[in-house]
């Protein structure tokens, strides 16, 4: 049986209760909170091998320059970016591929004519594992999302 399709994921003590890790408590300031959740990242990130850390390490670097204000943090067992408490990009590492996810099932549909070269998912776009997505993709996946989220001009 091939494993392919798993994802690899977080070492279980990055993880949050209910799959076996621990998340920050309510009393933690919101600024320790950042901290840890940017850690939590850190961590998936050296569980990867080249050139994946990389590439995606490069992924994340971009969504912070384009949406500074986003908040870091493991959605099921992802890397996974919010704005205003809510989840507007996402990535994973796979065996033979990397995903960016938008967490939403329109977004991609939505940009088909820039996602053409991709292998898409409705809610996600694989790509290469050396083969970092271009920063004007990726703008347009926040812009798309963001827009989703909060409606025209964020």
């Amino acid at each position: 049986m091939s494993t392919s399709w798993r994802r690899e994921r977080l070492p279980s003590r990055a993880l949050p209760d209910s799959l076996g890790g621990a998340l920050p408590l309510a009393s933690t300031p919101p600024t320790e909170q950042r901290t840890v959740s940017k850690q939590q990242i850190d961590e998936y990130l050296r569980s990867l091998d080249e050139p994946k850390r990389a590439t995606l390490a490069q992924l994340r670097d971009t969504i912070i320059e384009i949406v500074p204000e986003v908040e870091q943090g493991i959605s099921y067992g992802m890397p996974a970016f919010k704005l205003r408490g809510k989840t507007i990009a996402g990535f994973a590492a796979f065996k033979r591929h990397l995903s960016y996810l938008p967490h939403s099932g329109r977004v991609i549909a939505q940009l088909a004519g820039a996602t053409a070269g991709y292998t898409t998912t409705k809610g996600s776009l694989h790509f290469g594992i050396d083969e970092p997505l271009p920063r004007s993709l990726v703008n347009k996946l926040l812009e798309a999302r963001i827009e989703e989220a909060f409606g025209p001009g964020r």
